[in-house]
């Protein structure tokens, strides 16, 4: 087994807790590093897990979890723990993890996930969706459509996008949510493969060549998917298709690491708008 072998790897490192009296991790926190990938594997899939359960009427149970231990990390260390689905049965999924330090195992193990009707916990077919989604994800292929398109025809599902990130999470106005300028700009929606909005942005005309790029958000259970990045490409990819030389935005403050890697590069002070600290930001097309 090699981390080659893994398309999913969630990295983390040691914590002190972590460490007992011999100065090794406790044999138990393993399965919690596997845990912690496995959540780490559902964004990957672009997959909110629990609007996705109740999407597909079932659950995932854990049936069966198997460990075996080859060498031992210590506190503060940097691991990789690697997952992958390696076969899917009528009602069961088979898992196989990795964890390694560089690129040696530590540790290897299978879990075996049974899905099931919530309310009796009995077992029912893996829906075709799911099954579809998981041989998808683990042939290389992507598991998210960026859509472009006008607001009349993206505009509902923006929206609700919208209201779950910047009212129900950040606390700004409803009424702050769309504006006019929403009718004349192109929008751009990342859906997963079950149809739901996980991320949006939309492109304005800032003056002859520049392009603005606004209202960029990003479902909370899927940030660090890599969703966002492929709105703003997508967008930008239509602002150079149009001759704009030049892409700014007013970002948060929070996103400013998001829109450095983008090679954007922070222009004038910070301002606020909508309560919100902001930072314009500039790149060239």
């Amino acid at each position: 087994m090699k981390r080659s072998d893994f398309r999913h790897l969630e990295r983390l490192r040691v914590r002190w807790a972590e460490v007992d009296l011999q100065k090794i991790v406790f044999n138990g926190h393993y399965l919690m590093y596997v845990d912690t990938a496995v959540a780490g594997y559902w964004r990957a899939l672009a997959m909110p897990y629990h609007e996705t359960m109740e999407q597909l009427q079932g659950d995932l149970y854990v049936r069966k979890v198997t460990l075996e231990y080859l060498g031992s990390a210590r506190y503060d260390e940097q691991l990789v723990v690697a997952i992958r689905c390696g076969r899917i049965g009528n009602s069961s999924l088979q898992f196989q993890t990795g964890i390694f330090r560089g690129e040696q195992l530590l540790v290897h193990g299978e879990l075996v996930y049974v899905f099931a009707d919530p309310a009796t916990q009995t077992s029912k077919p893996v829906p075709p969706a799911l099954r579809e989604l998981f041989t998808a994800y683990e042939a290389g292929e992507s598991v998210a459509e960026v859509r472009l398109g006008n607001w009349a025809e993206l505009g509902p599902a923006a929206r609700v996008l919208r209201h779950q990130v910047f009212a129900a999470e950040q606390g700004i106005a409803a009424d702050l949510m769309s504006d006019a300028a929403d009718e004349d700009a192109v929008h751009a929606l990342a859906f997963n493969r079950f149809g739901l909005p996980l991320a949006s942005g939309c492109l304005l005309q800032a003056a002859p060549g520049v392009a603005k790029i606004g209202r960029m958000a990003t479902a909370a259970s899927v940030r660090g998917a890599g969703l966002g990045a492929s709105v703003l490409r997508a967008l930008m990819e239509q602002a150079r298709a149009r001759g704009d030389h030049e892409v700014m935005v007013h970002a948060q403050t929070s996103a400013n690491g998001f829109y450095l890697r983008a090679g954007f590069t922070p222009h004038g002070d910070v301002f606020h708008e909508a309560g919100v600290p902001h930072q314009e930001m500039r790149r060239m097309l």
